[in-house]
C-alpha cells in the first residue's frame, strides 16, 4: 500500500509518467496467489482460470526466453483418467504452491505434484459426468472449489481433496460449466467475506452468483435477464427491454468466468444470448433491445448493486454473444493512463471501456443496420470507430478461383436467394433473417468465442485465438444457426494495441481457435497457445513468428500456464479435446502435460488430425449401390436403400449425401420429374460444375482425380452433397 501510495504521489507531482508509474505498480505486485489485486501477474503459482482476476493469462516469469525456448522439453506427463480417449475436456489448470488441480471430463478433480507428474489426490464426481472448465483455490483458506450436477458447488480440502462443504443452487440457471472465481475477503476495503463468483448456462433464465466461500450460502444474485423491478427492466426512454414476459425464457447467460477489480470493489459479467420463443435466432416475440443479453455488467462486488453496462449486440438474432471472459489493460491512452476491460468475442470486434465508468474510451458509434420488421430487429448496432480485428462480411470470391481460398469465403448460393438480394444483403455481421437462410462471418461459431484471450504488460497487446466458421440463420434452422456443410473451419491469432484498438500482427492458422484454445504470455515476449490437432506452439510475441511446438497426442481445448518450482519455471497444458467445431474427428485423451529447459521426455505419437472441412449429413455410400446416382432435392434412407418420396431442402436433402468411388467414375445428378423446383448440383471451391436441372432433367461428371468435392444446391443451399474419390 506504501508502494501505491508513493506511486500516487509522483505521479500527481509531475515528478513521474503515467508510463513509469505503471511499470513501477506493476513491479511491487503482490504474489499471484494472494489474489488481493486484480493484475497480479503468474509466478511461482497461475492460482486461478485466467492468471488473474483481470484474466490476463500473462506469467512475469521468463527464464524461458526467445532463445533458450527450443531447448523446452517435456519433463512429466500425467494420464489423469488412466488413459480415456473420449468425452469432451475443456479444463484449464491452475497451479497453486507447486500443486497443479484440474478437472477431467468426467468433472473429477485431481491435484498433481508440478514438479514429479505425480498425483497428489483425486476427488472422484459422485453426481456423473459433466463438462468443467476449471477450478477456483483459495489459497488462505485451504480451499478448492468444483461443481457437480444438478446445481452443487463443492468446497474440497486443497491438500486432501476431502469434501468441506457441498450447496445446491437451483432456480438461478443451471450451475454446472463456468470455471469458479474466488476472491479473498479485504479489511481495508470492509469486504468482511470471501466470496465466489459463480455463473450459470443454459436455462430459460440465468444469473450470474455471488456465495460465502466459507459455506457456500449465496450473498446475491444479479439476473441477466431483468424483470419487474430489477435494473435493465426499463431503457433511458421507459420502455421495457423485454417484451411482455419473454424475459422469463430470455436466456442471458453468465457461461465465462467473469473478471474482479478488488480496488474498484466491481465484478464484470459477461451475459451471452438473447434466447426464448423457439431459438436465439428468433426475435419475433421478444421486442426491446433485451438487456442484459450480450452485455457487459459491472456491478458491486460486495452487494450485487448494478454500476454500468455496455450492450454489444441489441435484440441478438445470430448467436452472436460476446462470451469471452473480460480482460481488463492499465494502459496509457492519449497520454492519460486508463483502467480498461476489453469485452468482445464472436463479433471479431473489441469493445474497449473504461473499467470505472463503461466510457468508452476510442469512441464507439450506433450505426444502423438492414431491418426485419418481423424479427423486431434493433435499429443500430453498437460500431467501435476502428472498426473490428477480422472480417465482418464475407470474401466474396468465385467459383474455380485458388482452393480454399479467402478463409472469410462463404461456401456458394447463399446469397443469391431472393430475400438477400431484396434486402441487399451483403453476408456481413448484422444482415437479419427470416425464413430463408442468409450467411454471415466470422458466424456464431467464430470469431473468439470461449477461449482464454491474452494481455501481456510485457508487449502491453491484446492477444486472441479465433475461428472462421460462417453461419447461415434462419428460423428454419434449429437452435443456433447452419454451420453450412463444406466450409473450411479454419482461424487463426491477432495482436492488436488497447490503446488504439488497432491490429498489430495477424497469423492465419490452418485450425479454428475459438473454443477453449486459450493463449499464454510472458515477460520473455513468448506466447503459448495449443491447437486441436495436439500441437503445442511457442511462439515470438512480437511477431507471431513460430519459434517451437510439441506434440501432445490429443486436441488441446484449454489454456497453457506457467510456474516455477525451485528456480525452474515450467509451462504445463491439458490436452483432451472437445467436440467443438470438429465433432468426433478431434483426437481426445486425459493427458496433462509439463515442460521446462532440458526437459527429454519424447513427443507423443501423432494423432489423426481433425477434419476441417465441415462435414455432410450422413455416413458414406459406395456408389454402385445406388448405381452412381445423386437425386437432389430428396433424403435417403441408408438401411433400406430408398429415396424419399418428397423434395426436400434439409441439409440431408440429396440422395445420398455422401458418395464413395473409384477414380474414373461417372456420376449422374438427377432432378426427379415430381419435384416441383429446378435444382442445382454447384460444385465448391473447384467450380468444376454447376447444374441446374429441372424437373425431369439429368446431368453426369466423371471424377478423374482423387479428393473430396462437395456440392450445394441453388434452390436452397441447405441440401449438401460430398462425392469422395478414391
Amino acid at each position: 500500500m506504501r508502494t501505491k501510495l508513493l506511486v500516487t504521489l509522483l505521479s500527481a507531482a509531475g515528478l513521474m509518467t503515467c508510463a513509469q508509474s505503471a511499470a513501477m505498480a506493476a513491479s511491487t505486485a503482490s504474489a499471484a496467489a494472494s489474489l488481493d489485486a486484480c493484475c497480479n501477474p503468474g509466478d511461482q503459482d497461475f492460482p486461478k482460470v485466467g492468471g488473474n482476476l483481470g484474466n490476463q493469462n500473462y506469467s512475469s516469469l521468463k527464464q524461458i526466453n526467445k532463445g533458450l525456448v527450443k531447448r523446452l522439453g517435456a519433463t512429466w506427463v500425467n494420464r489423469i483418467e488412466g488413459g480415456i480417449n473420449t468425452g469432451n475436456n475443456q479444463s484449464t489448470a491452475v497451479a497453486v504452491d507447486g500443486v497443479l488441480y484440474l478437472e477431467s471430463a468426467f468433472g473429477n478433480v485431481v491435484a498433481v505434484d508440478g514438479k514429479t507428474g505425480v498425483t497428489k489426490w483425486k476427488y472422484t464426481q459422485t453426481r456423473g459426468t459433466l463438462t468443467r472448465r476449471g477450478v477456483a483455490v483459495a489459497k488462505d483458506m485451504g480451499l478448492v472449489f468444483t461443481l457437480g450436477n444438478d446445481n452443487w458447488v463443492i468446497a474440497l480440502d486443497k491438500d486432501t481433496g476431502h469434501v468441506v462443504w457441498e450447496r445446491q443452487h437451483g432456480g438461478w440457471g443451471n450451475v454446472e460449466k463456468v470455471a469458479i472465481v474466488y476472491v479473498p475477503a479485504d479489511a481495508a476495503r470492509n469486504r468482511s467475506l470471501g466470496m465466489l463468483y459463480v455463473g450459470t448456462n443454459d436455462g430459460n433464465r440465468n444469473a450470474g452468483l455471488a456465495l460465502n466461500a466459507t459455506n457456500g450460502d449465496l450473498v446475491w444474485h444479479f439476473w441477466g435477464a431483468p424483470g419487474p423491478g430489477d435494473p435493465g427492466e426499463f431503457d433511458e426512454n421507459g420502455n421495457k427491454t423485454w417484451e411482455g414476459t419473454s424475459y422469463l425464457q430470455g436466456g442471458a447467460s453468465p457461461w465465462i468466468h467473469p473478471a474482479v477489480d478488488p480496488e474498484l470493489n466491481l465484478v464484470y459479467w459477461n451475459f451471452g444470448n438473447a434466447r426464448g420463443n423457439r431459438s436465439s435466432q428468433d426475435g419475433s416475440l421478444r421486442g426491446g433491445d433485451n438487456r442484459f443479453s450480450n452485455s457487459l455488467v459491472a456491478v458491486d462486488a460486495t452487494t450485487g448493486a448494478y454500476k454500468w453496462h455496455f450492450q454489444s449486440i441489441h435484440h441478438g438474432i445470430w448467436d452472436m454473444d460476446n462470451t469471452m471472459a473480460p480482460v481488463f489493460a492499465d494502459v496509457e491512452v492519449n497520454g492519460v493512463l486508463r483502467k480498461l476491460v476489453i469485452h468482445g468475442s464472436k463479433t471479431g470486434i473489441y469493445y474497449i471501456l473504461d473499467r470505472a465508468t463503461g466510457e468508452a474510451v476510442l469512441g464507439i458509434d450506433e450505426v444502423p443496420v438492414p431491418q426485419e420488421p418481423r424479427q423486431k430487429t434493433w435499429p443500430t448496432q453498437p460500431m467501435p470507430r476502428q472498426g473490428g480485428w477480422t472480417e465482418n462480411c464475407v470474401v466474396d470470391q468465385p467459383l474455380g478461383t485458388e482452393v480454399p481460398g479467402h478463409p472469410a469465403r462463404p461456401v456458394p448460393n447463399y446469397l443469391t436467394q431472393p430475400y438477400a438480394v431484396s434486402k441487399n444483403l451483403k453476408g456481413c455481421l448484422f444482415d437479419p433473417h427470416w425464413d430463408v437462410p442468409v450467411i454471415s462471418i466470422p458466424g456464431h461459431g467464430g470469431g473468439a468465442d470461449w477461449n482464454h484471450q491474452s494481455f501481456s504488460p510485457h508487449t502491453n497487446l491484446m492477444y486472441t485465438s479465433f475461428g472462421y466458421v460462417a453461419a447461415a440463420h434462419s428460423l428454419s434452422e434449429a437452435s443456433n444457426g447452419l454451420r453450412p456443410p463444406g466450409e473450411y473451419q479454419t482461424g487463426g491469432i491477432v495482436a492488436v494495441d488497447p490503446t488504439t484498438n488497432l491490429v498489430k500482427w495477424k497469423k492465419s492458422m490452418p485450425y479454428e481457435l475459438a473454443h477453449g484454445n486459450g493463449i499464454l504470455t510472458t515477460a520473455s515476449g513468448l506466447l503459448f497457445i495449443g491447437q486441436p490437432d495436439g500441437n503445442l506452439l511457442a511462439l515470438d510475441a512480437d511477431s507471431g513468428r513460430e519459434i517451437w511446438r510439441f506434440q501432445t497426442g490429443a486436441a488441446i481445448s484449454s489454456s497453457p500456464i506457467s510456474y516455477e518450482i525451485d528456480g525452474e519455471q515450467y509451462v504445463a497444458v491439458y490436452a483432451g479435446g472437445t467436440s467443438i467445431p470438429y465433432g468426433d474427428s478431434a483426437p481426445r485423451g486425459d493427458l496433462l502435460w509439463a515442460f521446462k529447459l532440458g526437459g527429454s521426455l519424447a513427443e507423443a505419437p501423432t494423432p489423426t488430425p481433425p477434419v476441417i472441412r465441415r462435414p455432410v449429413s450422413g455416413g458414406p455410400v459406395a456408389g454402385g449401390v445406388v448405381n452412381n446416382t445423386v437425386v437432389l432435392a430428396r433424403t435417403y434412407n441408408a438401411t433400406t436403400n430408398t429415396v424419399g418420396a418428397t423434395e426436400s431442402t434439409a441439409v440431408s436433402g440429396m440422395a445420398p449425401t455422401h458418395l464413395r468411388v473409384p477414380v474414373g467414375t461417372t456420376i449422374t445428378f438427377v432432378n426427379p420429374v415430381t419435384n416441383p423446383n429446378s435444382h442445382c448440383a454447384t460444385q465448391f471451391f473447384e467450380g468444376l460444375f454447376n447444374f441446374k436441372l429441372a424437373p425431369g432433367q439429368s446431368a453426369t461428371y466423371t471424377f478423374d482425380m482423387p479428393g473430396e468435392y462437395f456440392y450445394n444446391d441453388c434452390f436452397s443451399p441447405r441440401p449438401t452433397g460430398k462425392i469422395e474419390v478414391f
